[in-house]
Order: C-alpha cells, then sequence, then structure tokens
C-alpha cells in the first residue's frame, strides 16, 4: 500500500502569506497533501476559497478537504470543485462529511440532522452525473433542475469522493456511494470494524473499493502543547464519550506508534490535525517529519 501523510491547518486563520508558506513548507518536508476542513462555527478559512489560493501558489501540492454537502446546490457545487480540480491540475482530494452535528454547529449548517443522510444519498449520484459531462434533470429535496450541463470537468475521470462519519448509516453509504473512507475519533479497532461493514456493503451492491482508500484523520498534540486536565477536558466534550487514548505528542513514538497500528489493520492514508495551532508550523512540520515522516512510501 502506498502510504501517505496529509496535514489539517483547520482551526486558525492564516493570512495570505502565511498559507502560503504553510503549503509550501508542507511539500518542501515531504508531505502528501494540504487540508483545510469545513467548520463553519469555528476559526478557519473557508476551504475552497483557502484551497485555491494555496493551489495557485504551490503547484503540484496536492490539496483536500472535509466538506459539508447537506445543504449545498448541486450544481453550484459541482462547478465550484471541477474547477478547483482543474486549476490545481488534478490535485484536489475531497471527502463529503454529513457535518458535526454538537454546539453552534448542529444549527448552523441550517439542516436538522435527521435529513442528512438522505440528502446525501440523493445527492452523491446526481454529483457524478454532472461531472460525467452528462446533461442531467433532477427533481427531489437535494435539488430541482432540468438539462443543466456543467463545465468545466474535473480532470480526473472518475472524480473520487471519499466519505466521512463513523455512524451504522454512515459506514453503509460509503459502502453505497462512497470511493474511500476517512473516519476521525476512532481507534483502530474502530476502524478495522468499519472498514469490514463498508466492504461487506459495497460487495452486496456489486462494488469494490480500493483496499488503497482507507485513511484516518487523526488529531494529535502539538509540540510544546501541555496534555493537562483542562485539555483534556475539553477534548472529551469534542470526541463525545469516544476514547481519547490516542490522542498522542507529535514528537517521539507515539504518533507514529498510532499510525502503525492503523496501517496494520489496512488503513494507510492519513490526516494529522493538530488540537490547536502550533505557534511555529515549520517547527511543527520538523518535528512532524522526523516523527512520521519516513512512514510515507
Amino acid at each position: 500500500m502506498k502510504v501517505r501523510i496529509g496535514i489539517s491547518a483547520g482551526g486558525e486563520s492564516l493570512g495570505p502569506a502565511a498559507m502560503t508558506a504553510l503549503g509550501q513548507e508542507i511539500s518542501a518536508f515531504g508531505f502528501d497533501s494540504l487540508w483545510l476542513p469545513e467548520v463553519l462555527s469555528r476559526p478557519g478559512p473557508d476551504p475552497l476559497v483557502g484551497l485555491a489560493w494555496v493551489s495557485g501558489a504551490c503547484p503540484g501540492l496536492k490539496i483536500g478537504t472535509t466538506m459539508l454537502l447537506p445543504g449545498r446546490n448541486l450544481v453550484w457545487l459541482a462547478k465550484a470543485v471541477a474547477t478547483l480540480d482543474l486549476l490545481s491540475g488534478g490535485n484536489f482530494l475531497l471527502t463529503f462529511v454529513p457535518g458535526l452535528v454538537i454546539g453552534g454547529e448542529r444549527h448552523v449548517i441550517g439542516i436538522p440532522t435527521a435529513e442528512r443522510g438522505s440528502l446525501m444519498d440523493e445527492a452523491l449520484p446526481v454529483l457524478r452525473r454532472l461531472w460525467s459531462g452528462e446533461a442531467v434533470s433532477h427533481q427531489g429535496a437535494a435539488g430541482s433542475f432540468t438539462d443543466v450541463l456543467v463545465s468545466p470537468r474535473p480532470v480526473q475521470d472518475p472524480f473520487d469522493v471519499w466519505l466521512g462519519g463513523n455512524a451504522p448509516a454512515a459506514l453503509e453509504r460509503c459502502g453505497r456511494l462512497g470511493d474511500g473512507w476517512i473516519p476521525a475519533l476512532c481507534t483502530p479497532e474502530d476502524a478495522a470494524a468499519g472498514k469490514k461493514v463498508i466492504d461487506d456493503v459495497a460487495a452486496e451492491h456489486g462494488r469494490t473499493i480500493s483496499p488503497e482508500h482507507f485513511g484516518v484523520s487523526i488529531a494529535y498534540a502539538p509540540a510544546g502543547l501541555d496534555l493537562g486536565a483542562e485539555a483534556l477536558a475539553v477534548l472529551a466534550r469534542r470526541a463525545r464519550g469516544r476514547p481519547l487514548e490516542q490522542i498522542v505528542p507529535s514528537g517521539g513514538d507515539g504518533l507514529r506508534a498510532l499510525l502503525e497500528k492503523f496501517l496494520a489493520v489496512g488503513f494507510s492514508k492519513f490526516i494529522v490535525r493538530p488540537l490547536t495551532p502550533p505557534p511555529d508550523w515549520r517547527h511543527e512540520l520538523k518535528v512532524l517529519a522526523t516523527a512520521v515522516g519516513d512512514l510515507q512510501t
């Protein structure tokens, strides 16, 4: 399996020069990609705008996002995604998520939690048809339009869409409709069990998901962060009861050992995301490169 490690810079609003420098340094230290998540109610740039900026300044850098799907205008979304894939030279990595259901994010998305899954089920096949160059007509809760042809088309053909989410419905949806899976807040054991469900569902629907298309988003403690009682309390609230033993520092053997556990159960794509913005991204990337950079093959 090809092991790839991407860096998530969510949770902070970097200025234009700092964002460009981060993209350049991610490439310089040998990491695979820069990721910007979409969480509307927390600090951080709009991912499509931020990634477009970085891609223009860092040709060849892979760029990725975990993006909300429920509530989007499908034609707008198809065109925006295709444009970014074209301008990045086919280097855009996209994972759709139903969105968080905690805190302000539950309401700011504007779609009730119970409706998000069905909207994703409806939207994904429509988006694939739009990206294929087909003239598409659709009538449904996710959108209504007639004979729409989206241009430009993505460079990647077909354009892969990975899915997030750990709930049983999310696993089933990934098996039916997804091209890959990237969960978060899970142990290697959770991930292995989820992968089996996805593979089984895919087989039931006459599909196969590439063994190269299983990854995990891993939160870690950046260099210098003290994981004291207060920090752990914040993490516990975010994890909603999930185990926190996988929260490890970027330096030393902890993060490497955790990635190796995921590798052992068939996961080879990683997004590592600091719990808090590091004070010095260049130093942080150096620490990460020393700890896990050589795992990439």
